[in-house]
């Protein structure tokens, strides 16, 4: 203890009894003996302290870590739109519409020659009333000039 030897262990016990006599001596060295648990019990409690401050910290920089990385996360996933940009996206969403509408035109327009006013069963193909029509004219034209 304390880098003493038996030697001198032996003396500070000499002096004591020299000094204190053998009536005191079992009380004080019962009081020096509590004194240096109690003295070892603070330092433990300082040192687990310590000890769990370290790790409270460690928690805290980790933490602040993992929401750094998600507010990071969170800004990159958001996208402000200026109004700018809201404008040019109205423009292109525009001309798409335009584009549809044109496409669709040209669909009416050429579907229309071929459209009918009476509705098809599954074994009676649709028949395009204009193109009979003209094939009827043109054959009532023909029999006008042999006639």
């Amino acid at each position: 203890m304390f880098g003493m030897g038996f030697s001198e262990i032996l003396i500070i016990a000499i002096i004591a009894i020299l000094f204190l006599g053998p009536d005191k001596l079992p009380d004080a060295m019962v009081k020096v003996a509590k004194f240096f648990k109690s003295f070892k019990n603070s330092i433990n409690d300082v040192k687990s302290s310590f000890e769990q401050e370290m790790k409270i910290q460690e928690l805290k920089e980790e933490a602040l870590t993992y929401k750094k990385k998600l507010d990071d996360a969170a800004t990159s996933a958001r996208k402000v739109i200026t109004f700018d940009e809201l404008e040019e996206i109205k423009k292109t969403t525009s001309s798409v519409n335009d584009s549809l509408k044109e496409i669709e035109a040209s669909v009416t327009q050429s579907a229309s020659p071929f459209s009918t006013n009476r509705s098809f069963t599954m074994d009676e193909p649709p028949v395009a009333t204009s193109t009979s029509n003209t094939v009827v004219e043109a054959v009532k034209i023909e029999e006008k000039a042999h006639v």
